[in-house]
């Protein structure tokens, strides 16, 4: 039976790396990208990493019906293809998220157990502060608004099937790598 296996935390978690290990090891996976409006970063690649468009181009794709869920997040929106997830899971595919709490919160009310989150969650505020600040990419006022955001996800990481803590990398993909292999084979 296909599967929803949507990786959700923070932005600063860890989520990111985690994701690109466990591309290797479950290939058969299907991997959603997310539409984005935010700039790309120096180590992204369009339709690889994101989908990136202008927020005019997102509004037509809400207007269309285009997005399964969709959310403004740290100032930008990102949203998930209602076709993309359709077609992979009628081929009897299972399909791997990267996506924000409310876009797993949508995804969970949408496909209930067909979908399982796990939620990365950071070894501290001020780790993730580090970690943000560390990746070089956001300007101070940024870093703070995902500090805030991160803030209130963590309040929901007792709300998802599965805790990941990533305090030593490879540890958590150790933990990630089971779950997701559990998952698959239930």
């Amino acid at each position: 039976m296909s599967k929803l296996i949507i990786i959700v935390a923070p932005s600063g978690a860890g989520k990111s790396t985690l994701v690109k290990k466990i591309r290797k090891d479950f290939n058969e996976l299907k991997e959603s990208v997310s539409y984005t409006t935010r700039k790309m970063r120096a180590d992204e690649i369009e339709g690889v990493s994101y989908f990136f468009i202008s927020k005019e181009e997102f509004q037509k794709k809400i207007d269309h019906d285009d997005f399964l869920e969709w959310a403004l997040v740290h100032s930008n929106y990102y949203g998930t293809s209602k076709s993309f997830i359709k077609q992979q899971l009628d081929n009897g595919h299972s399909i791997l998220l990267d996506i924000d709490t409310q876009g797993a919160d949508a995804l969970k009310a949408i496909y209930a157990d067909k979908a399982k989150a796990i939620f990365i969650c950071p070894p501290s505020i001020e780790e993730l502060e580090k970690r943000l600040i560390n990746r070089g990419s956001d300007s101070p006022d940024v870093i703070k608004e995902r500090v805030a955001n991160a803030k209130k996800e963590l309040l929901k990481k007792n709300d998802y099937d599965f805790m990941i803590l990533n305090d030593d990398l490879e540890a958590a993909y150790k933990e990630l790598k089971k779950i997701i292999g559990e998952v698959l084979n239930t």
